[in-house]
């Protein structure tokens, strides 16, 4: 039991990261700098089809147990430590398969990977009732960090490949659904429950009528902690809000015109930035495919065009009573993922216009894949814009990197994107279309190459529904209104098939005061209870004129591990 018992007192780590040379660029503006544009810059030696920030110099990768390039231990690496000031990869010794697993935060910081893969290839273990233990160290390069798993004691009560995770209010981690083996489609072999850890309920899963009802294609459920601490959870085209404290389910409106969005039938969904005071939620579900889940994976088609509906809804008895409102993208996505960025508005990227995730399944393969058509060029939605005017690719780079089934993407504390890994194949395949993946990139929006805002003297840890004040340095040329200056606190997300478990921001309200030489007061009030933010890690990024600061790594809460009680006050 060390293993249990070392993650339960850890710290968070500090440190920047580095931009990296350009290479590819959108629209160029002089006073705006190089403006949207990717950047290409070192290759992942694994897969990198999950991917997590762990500091501020770090991410890991985590991929099937295969026949990666890079070697640990005289074996495949199948998981790696991403230095995002190097832009190098360094193999991280891995036990248990990873292959399509979750994860997320608990809130003493510990980085904790939940289910995976029976073990495919020599030196690897089942990782389907896996814990992956990441505790928290304070080295930007990462050598002395390690990995945990113990694997006789440290495990879940369930087998489970795609599941779902989310923090919750009292900092830990629910667990959600998945498949108890391989299924080569749809899910013909569920696990219609839930379960926490660390262990509630004398570990004993939890069923969920949901994920009954919404089989075959219920994998990686689409779950979000609501602001009261309930959770919504979306299963193919269903909806419910989720009690944990009851055990029950509330059931929602379907989301419109049969369209279904987890996998195999990938889109995506995230809950909309959370605004002072009422923090009111809504969530936005976007992509996936409108074709029947009756119809048999042999008769589905790469070329069936994938869904460009957005559906969004305001989660209060009034907004349900509403139901989901439609906009539409630029274009059907299927296996897309959206990005909360630290203004507040959310991007669209990766995935393909046509068909279907997975591999070796449709009657038209291209190479492997059941999908065609990449979606190169991401877009941008603004939540706060009328109907019809929300969704635009005006001045986005396009990318010639396929990204695909098996592909990742998460925010940085940088502010910019690592994007990484796409894979539609049963292993390391180099001579298809959509071949195995390994070159990382970046898409740095405008902010990357112009002065911007700094946040100094951030306290490391903060309590709910306190105020505190900072220092910061704005650039003369940004305007300083009050309605110019936006705060946001953040979870980064557990990036893994077109969904981020935990991604959240809340915004916090700040008042800017007075000036000394450089730099100015800030003076800051945190959400006001451990259900607006569930406790844990977080980044606060400072946003002036549209221009955001790099963000500065915290604790929300005082690191207690979990379950810790309710803080703060109630709405």
């Amino acid at each position: 039991m060390r293993a249990l018992a070392a993650f339960l007192s850890l710290s968070i780590l500090p440190s920047l990261t580095r931009a990296a040379s350009l290479s590819k660029f959108g629209t160029r503006d002089e006073q705006a700098g190089l403006g949207w544009h990717f950047v290409q810059n070192g290759t992942s030696g694994i897969i990198a089809l999950e991917s997590i920030i762990v500091s501020d110099t770090l991410a890991i990768f985590f991929d099937n147990s295969t026949n990666n390039p890079m070697q640990i231990n005289g074996h495949p690496a199948w998981g790696a430590l991403w230095n995002m000031e190097t832009n190098t990869a360094t193999p991280l010794d891995v036990l248990s398969n990873t292959f399509c697993a979750s994860g997320g935060f608990l809130s003493n910081g510990t980085m904790v990977s939940t289910g995976g893969d029976y073990a495919n290839l020599t030196g690897a273990y089942d990782g389907r009732m896996a814990l992956r233990i990441f505790e928290p160290c304070n080295d930007p390069s990462g050598a002395t960090c390690r990995l945990i798993e113990d694997l006789e004691h440290l495990t879940l009560a369930e087998m489970r490949w795609y599941p779902s995770t989310a923090r919750i209010f009292d900092g830990s981690l629910m667990i959600v659904g998945g498949a108890s083996t391989q299924v080569a489609f749809s899910n013909d072999h569920p696990v219609n429950n839930l379960e926490f850890f660390p262990k509630k309920d004398g570990g004993v899963p939890r069923p969920l009528e949901v994920l009954e009802r919404s089989l075959p294609v219920n994998l990686f459920p689409r779950v979000f902690a609501l602001p009261d601490g309930k959770v919504l959870m979306i299963a193919s085209n269903q909806t419910i809000i989720y009690n944990i404290e009851t055990d029950e389910e509330t059931i929602l409106p379907d989301i419109p015109n049969g369209v279904r969005v987890t996998n195999p039938y990938d889109g995506t969904a995230t809950l909309l930035p959370l605004h002072p005071p009422d923090y009111v939620p809504e969530i936005l579900v976007c992509g996936g495919s409108n074709a029947s889940d009756t119809i048999p994976p042999a008769q589905l088609s790469s070329q069936h065009p994938a869904s460009d509906q957005c559906s969004r809804m305001t989660v209060t008895p009034e907004g349900i009573k509403r139901g989901w409102k439609i906009e539409r993208m630029l274009e059907g996505r299927t296996m897309n993922e959206m990005i909360l960025m630290p203004n507040g508005k959310v991007l669209i990227i990766n995935g393909a216009q046509t068909g279907y995730a997975a591999f070796n399944a449709v009657q038209d393969l291209i190479g492997s894949a059941d999908a065609d058509h990449p979606a190169l060029t991401p877009s941008l939605y603004s939540p706060d814009a009328p109907l019809g005017q929300r969704i635009s690719n005006a001045e986005m780079p396009t990318t010639d990197i396929p990204r695909v089934y098996h592909s990742s993407v998460t925010l940085t504390p940088k502010g910019n994107l690592l994007i990484a890994g796409s894979n539609p194949n049963g292993g390391i395949v180099n001579d298809t279309i959509f071949h195995s993946e390994y070159r990382v990139e970046y898409l740095n929006p405008p902010y990357m190459t112009v002065a911007r805002p700094q946040l100094l003297n951030v306290p490391q840890k903060l309590g709910f529904n306190h105020e505190f004040t900072v220092d910061v340095v704005i650039p003369p040329r940004l305007d300083t209104r009050a309605s110019s200056i936006q705060v946001a606190l953040m979870d980064l997300g557990f990036s893994s098939h077109a969904f981020h478990s935990s991604s959240r921001l809340v915004f916090m309200t700040a008042k800017l005061g007075s000036k000394s030489g450089n730099t100015r007061k800030l003076t800051i009030r945190t959400p006001p209870n451990n259900r607006v933010y569930p406790p844990g890690p977080a980044y606060v990024f400072l946003t002036v004129d549209d221009v955001t600061s790099t963000g500065v790594r915290i604790m929300m809460g005082d690191g207690s591990s979990p379950p810790v009680r309710d803080q703060g006050v109630s709405l």
